[in-house]
């Protein structure tokens, strides 16, 4: 038995190895930095272009256009970011959970109403309880200083 654990113990097939989030994450490259600098830099104009954006070009003055600059930029950033190993890995993060959320047992209309209804009980009695600490502390608190 072999300590190598790309291979099947009992048969010693080789067993198909995946990319996973993490070790694509971990990768990274100068191409990374510089993609992940230039969508700040269009992050932080999307933000700015409503104030600055009129003063030096006269058809921004228009709501419209100045709603499209602010979408071209988000896209054009969030497309760069998902060229990064980051941005892949993120991608390939939320098809996993997509798959997981499918094998998820989810409860039943009726389990869901019983426990709601369990879980409002439950918020009632605890404000109550402490309702009648607060009232009767309150009561101490008068009675001692008058």
């Amino acid at each position: 038995m072999s300590n190598d654990k790309s291979r099947d113990a009992l048969s010693e097939a080789p067993i198909p190895q995946r990319n996973y989030s993490e070790e694509v994450v971990k990768s990274s490259s100068p191409l990374d930095y510089l993609l992940w600098i230039i969508a700040l830099i269009l992050f932080v104009g999307a933000l700015m272009v409503n104030q600055y954006l009129p003063a030096y070009w006269p058809p921004a003055n228009s709501i419209w256009v100045r709603v499209g600059v602010i979408i071209a930029c988000i896209v054009v950033a969030l497309g760069l970011l998902y060229a990064t190993h980051q941005g892949k890995g993120f991608v390939r993060l939320l098809k996993d959970s997509r798959i997981e959320l499918r094998r998820v047992t989810w409860p039943t209309k009726h389990e869901t109403v019983t426990t709601s209804w369990q879980v409002l009980l439950v918020v009632i009695v605890t404000s109550i309880i402490l309702w009648c600490f607060d009232y009767i502390i309150s009561w101490f608190m008068k009675f001692i200083i008058g």
